[in-house]
């Protein structure tokens, strides 16, 4: 492995455990802190933002893997199921 791909995997790697910090933050934050329902859905859609920002063009992988679980997290704290285009 060349050096400029050790740069590029260590790069990634970072993103990934950004992102990771990024949604477990969050997701607490939804269960934890004091936001209303329309708060904690800006949350979601500024982690969407971050997402793509870090990961262009995998909006989708946010879709299927991240959405899900905070719609969960969303349903549980706030009692009723949330659209999909709303959490």
């Amino acid at each position: 492995m060349d050096p400029e791909e050790k740069i590029r995997m260590r790069e990634e790697d970072r993103k990934v455990r950004y992102l990771r910090f990024l949604v477990d933050f969050s997701v607490l934050s939804i269960q934890q802190d004091d936001l209303s329902l329309e708060e904690a859905l800006e949350r979601v859609e500024e982690v969407k933002k971050a997402v793509c920002s870090l990961f262009p063009g995998k909006e989708e992988v946010f879709e299927l893997i991240y959405r899900p679980r905070f719609k969960r997290v969303i349903e549980e704290r706030f009692g009723s199921p949330v659209e999909k285009e709303r959490a």
